[in-house]
Parts: C-alpha cells; sequence; structure tokens
C-alpha cells in the first residue's frame, strides 16, 4: 500500500487557537504539510513558499479549534463492531464472556464479507472520532475460511476509508497455522514502512488462550520479518486460567516465555503488583490501557499512573465492539482520567492525551506518528472549542476531555488528506457502511441483535 497521500500536495491548517504537537502548546500555530509530512509548524509556518509545477495548496480553516496529533487506537478488535450490545455480554465474567461471543461468531457465520462490512463500520467509526490509526489484533479465524481472505477484507476496508491499520494477526486457541499465515501476509503485503498505511503484526491472546509453542512459533517469524509482537495480559480470565494451567501469573509467564522486551506491547495489564510492574518496566515492554473494555465489564483497572512512573510507555484502545460498544478514543481518554481518580496516583489530562497519541505510537514503533514535530506523518485533528460545552473552559487542552463528553472533532487529517471535514466523511458514505452492516447482522443473528 502506498506511504502516502496527494504527492507533490500541499495542505496548509490556519486559524487555530491552540496547536499541541505533542511536545509543544503553540497559540495561534499554522501547519503547513507536504506530500503527507509536517514541514513546518509554527507562526507564519504556512507563509513558505509553494512547491513549484503542477502541485496545488489546499488549505483547511481551522477558526476556534485546537489541533492534536491524530489519535493511535492502539488495541480494537474490529471484528466486533458487528457484535455490540448482544444479549449476555454485559457485566459477565470474562470466561462466561469468551463462550458467549463464541457462539454469536459460530451463528453469524464470519467470513470476508462479514469482516469487510464491520471493519468499515470500525474504522470509519474512529476516523469521525479522530482515530487516525487503529491497531486491529484480530483473533476470529473459523477453520473454513481463508486466513488470507479474512485478513484482506479489513485490510481492504481501512484501505478504502483513508485510515492507517497495524493488522496483528493474532490466535486464541493455539492455531498451529498462525506462523504461516503472518509469512503469507508479510509477503502479500510488505511488515511496513515508515509513514506507512499498513503495518504487519503478530500476537496470542494471551497465556489464558495459547501455550509456549505458539509463542515461540509467532516469536521467531516477528523476529524474522522485524515484526512488532502484541498480546494481552491480566485481565480476570489471564490470571485465573493462568493460576490453574501454570500455577503463575500471566507476566512471569509472558517473561520466561521472552514475551516481555522492548518490541512486544501488551494490552490491559489489570491490577498488577508492585513486583509485576517493576519487571515490567525493567523489560522495556510497552503497555495500553484499555479502561472502555475493561472498567464497564467488571474485569480490572490499570494503575496508569504508576506505570507511567515507573518509565513504562503506556498507549491507550478502545478494545472491541464485544465488550465496548464504541470505538471513540477521546471518549475512553475522558474514562480514563475519570477512573484515574480512583488509584494511587491519577493520570493528568496531558498524560492520558499523549497516551492516546505518542504512547500508542511507541507501542507501534512508529516515531513518525502521534506528533505534529517537523517530519511527523501530516495525521491531525481539529477540535472546534467554540461551543457552550467549552465556554469557561480555563485549559482548552484539558478541556477536550473533561469537557464536551462525546466530542467529534471537525476536521481530521490523514497522511495530509482531508478524511473528516467539517463532521462528515469524505471518503464513504457512513450512512450506507452502517445500513450494509446493520442489515448483514440481522440476517445473520436474527432477532438477536
Amino acid at each position: 500500500m502506498a506511504g502516502r497521500y496527494h504527492r507533490r500536495m500541499e495542505l496548509v491548517v490556519r486559524g487555530a487557537e491552540l496547536v499541541w504537537t505533542g511536545r509543544r502548546e503553540l497559540a495561534g500555530a499554522e501547519l503547513l504539510c507536504r506530500d503527507g509530512i509536517v514541514v513546518a509548524v509554527g507562526s507564519g509556518a504556512t507563509s513558505q513558499p509553494s512547491l513549484e509545477g503542477p502541485a496545488g495548496r489546499e488549505a483547511l480553516d481551522a477558526s476556534g479549534c485546537v489541533i492534536v496529533p491524530g489519535l493511535v487506537n492502539a488495541h480494537h478488535h474490529l471484528l466486533q463492531s458487528a457484535f455490540r450490545t448482544l444479549e449476555g455480554t454485559r457485566h459477565v465474567r470474562m470466561d462466561r464472556w469468551l463462550a458467549t461471543m463464541g457462539g454469536y461468531y459460530r451463528r453469524a457465520g464470519v467470513d470476508p464479507d462479514l469482516a469487510e462490512a464491520a471493519a468499515a463500520v470500525g474504522v470509519a467509526e474512529g476516523l469521525l472520532a479522530g482515530v487516525t490509526t487503529v491497531a486491529d489484533h484480530h483473533l476470529t479465524w473459523p477453520a473454513d475460511q481463508d486466513p488470507a481472505e479474512l485478513a484482506a477484507a479489513t485490510i481492504d476496508a481501512a484501505e478504502r476509508l483513508g485510515s492507517r491499520l497495524v493488522f496483528v494477526r493474532g490466535t486464541a486457541g493455539d492455531d498451529p497455522q498462525a506462523a504461516a499465515s503472518v509469512e503469507s501476509l508479510v509477503t502479500r503485503y510488505g511488515a511496513g514502512e515508515p509513514y506507512g498505511m499498513l503495518q504487519i503484526a503478530c500476537g496470542p491472546a494471551g497465556v489464558h488462550s495459547d501455550g509456549p509453542e505458539t509463542f515461540a512459533a509467532l516469536a521467531e517469524v516477528a523476529v524474522r520479518h522485524g515484526l512488532r509482537r502484541r498480546t494481552q495480559a491480566n485481565e480476570q480470565v489471564d490470571t485465573e486460567r493462568a493460576a490453574a494451567r501454570w500455577g503463575r501469573r500471566p507476566l512471569d509467564l509472558l517473561d520466561e516465555w521472552g514475551w516481555l522486551a522492548d518490541d512486544v506491547t501488551v494490552a490491559h495489564l489489570c491490577e498488577i503488583t508492585d513486583a509485576e510492574r517493576d519487571l515490567f518496566a525493567a523489560s522495556g515492554a510497552h503497555a495500553t490501557h484499555a479502561p472502555g473494555c475493561d472498567v464497564p465489564m467488571g474485569w480490572g483497572v490499570a494503575e496508569v499512573g504508576a506505570l507511567l512512573d515507573a518509565g513504562v510507555h503506556v498507549g491507550l484502545g478502545t478494545s472491541g465492539g464485544g465488550s465496548n460498544d464504541a470505538g471513540n478514543l477521546l471518549a475512553d481518554a475522558r474514562l480514563a482520567l475519570q477512573v484515574g481518580g480512583l488509584t494511587a496516583r491519577p493520570p493528568t489530562a496531558r498524560e492520558i492525551l499523549a497516551m492516546a497519541t505518542t504512547g500508542s505510537a511507541a507501542g507501534l514503533g512508529r516515531p513518525e506518528l502521534g506528533h505534529l514535530e517537523e517530519g511527523a506523518a501530516a495525521d491531525l485533528c481539529c477540535f472546534d472549542v467554540t461551543g457552550v460545552a467549552d465556554a469557561g473552559v480555563g485549559d482548552p487542552l484539558a478541556g477536550l476531555l473533561w469537557a464536551n463528553p462525546g466530542r467529534r472533532p471537525r476536521h481530521v487529517v490523514v497522511a495530509g488528506r482531508v478524511v473528516v471535514r467539517d463532521g462528515e466523511l469524505q471518503t464513504a458514505e457512513a450512512p450506507v457502511l452502517a445500513e450494509r452492516l446493520r442489515s448483514m447482522v440481522a440476517d445473520r443473528l436474527g432477532d438477536s441483535e
């Protein structure tokens, strides 16, 4: 897939109240993006000479907005966008939830059509909420389906909609074909490149579902191709099954199996001990906080402030629609702030915003994402802060989270391309995507929707 959009094109963004680059807060700053890359940010940045030749310069009005880097959803399960609020999936133990969701997958018949429709809705929902990169940990691989075609369905949907995608070839249940499937994906798409729109990664669901042989096989293929490794740990069922099967805690097993390292990102990390936090921090592994899944389901709470203080790079993810019915990362950032008040060291709004941008990007090994300094990928969101919900806000950057629940961006840019303008998706008809999935789910699940 192409790494950038609009070769020899420029985008200028003017009029913002504030630009937060991820490292600096610049009042009234302008942005100049060229060939999908930020080339200048600051006062008068867009007054630089335009490109010579046939290339054009597009202007984007950000009057009354706070501009932030495009949000990076570090942990999603896009397929679950087709399985939201289903009976028996709310406020239940995780082992029961897994069994119930498995039943719905079998009943619906997961195939490329369903995978594509669900991914298109999930990606569109993310873009409309300011998510410019999404990491999709795909764990469902029916035996009667071609894994390559299931993966292609999600990858193609993201490409059409103009979102960056990290496709994580996962496994839940010691899938013996997982490593070979990763190999085929790398052969077909490549591993990913700086500024690229697609990146391939791999990883088991966790020690609750996969054993050391599966972890070893995926680690070997990841090392061979320079892929990031992704897994999950310390949600309710993970700790219980690890204790029952291995007599150990999940992070001890991950450490023993070589899955605590600087190329690994571990999602959830609920209620880890002080010793586990120290072990994790020393390993250089990355973490992903997913409060929109873990908190309402009752599966645990991550002590994010303590992880940050220990030097852990922490990202933010929504997880999937089967446990978190929304793919709005900014809403989950607000929830992370609220839940943080119940932990020993509450995180700040700026720390949570950093998690949703630079923290998530670090876990993907993507230093060009999650910030807006010169040389960054031109992925950004413009949030209007002139409405009544923002009146009286003394700190507009913190107000992005504390004020105006359900906030949506006015504009969203990915790789220098405006994919959301004035709140409307530009790359597809959102109602058409929604109706297609709605009809498909109704046909396959009947009155279970």
